[in-house]
């Protein structure tokens, strides 16, 4: 948050300004987003919101940065059971958050404040949570290779951007979510597991591979 010199800001008034961006990324989205409107749903002047940010895209960012998408599942005791748990909120429909976030996946090409926005929302959770999981394997005896982690994380970021962009309601069924962990990830962090020389890269491996399998099951 930006601000300028004068009176100090009012954290309550913050706070109200986040939450009703939030609110209209959520149910219209960023082409709606504009100082009138969010004006206007806080009850507020224009003034205050552009004493603490410059751009609506600096206010979005905001906004966007204080979700955590991604969260570490507690320890499963295997691989494949704590990335059933990483993934398991992929069953339920795309919530609040999600959908402010889905909302700015387009302009964020073009804007950096929404890609930091995405980035710190997304793609850095859900990396220390890749790390944690793989670090638990360690831990357990059952390295993954650097490569193949870093592919895992690849395959899950693109699974993530899928289920917030896709049309409908970004739900999969259980069994939908059992297949994609069984069938690619699973296989992509740990091939060894499944039979196949850890050498040897699984083309369903790459992230359009993945998607493609996602999208036919």
């Amino acid at each position: 948050m930006s601000g300028t010199p004068g009176r100090p800001l009012s954290a309550e008034l913050s706070e109200q300004l986040l939450s009703v961006a939030v609110d209209i990324l959520a149910e219209e989205g960023w082409g709606r987003l504009n100082s009138d409107r969010v004006a206007a749903r806080a009850h507020a002047g224009k003034a205050g919101i552009y004493r603490r940010w410059p751009t609506m895209a600096a206010l979005a960012r905001t906004a966007l940065s204080r979700f955590t998408l991604v969260t570490p599942p507690p320890d499963g005791g295997s691989l494949r059971a704590d990335l059933t748990g990483l993934v398991a909120r992929w069953t339920l429909p795309l919530d609040r958050e999600e959908r402010a976030v889905a909302s700015v996946v387009g302009a964020a090409r073009h804007e950096e404040d929404l890609r930091a926005g995405l980035d710190a929302a997304l793609v850095a959770p859900l990396t220390a949570a890749v790390s944690d999981i793989g670090a638990r394997a360690a831990s357990r005896g059952e390295p993954l290779e650097p490569a193949r982690l870093a592919l895992l994380g690849s395959v899950l970021e693109a699974f993530w951007w899928q289920r917030i962009t896709s049309a409908g309601d970004g739900a999969m069924s259980a069994h939908q979510v059992e297949r994609v962990v069984d069938e690619v990830l699973v296989p992509i962090a740990a091939p060894a597991a499944h039979g196949a020389p850890a050498a040897d890269a699984a083309p369903s491996g790459s992230p359009v591979a993945a998607l493609s399998a996602a999208a036919t099951l």
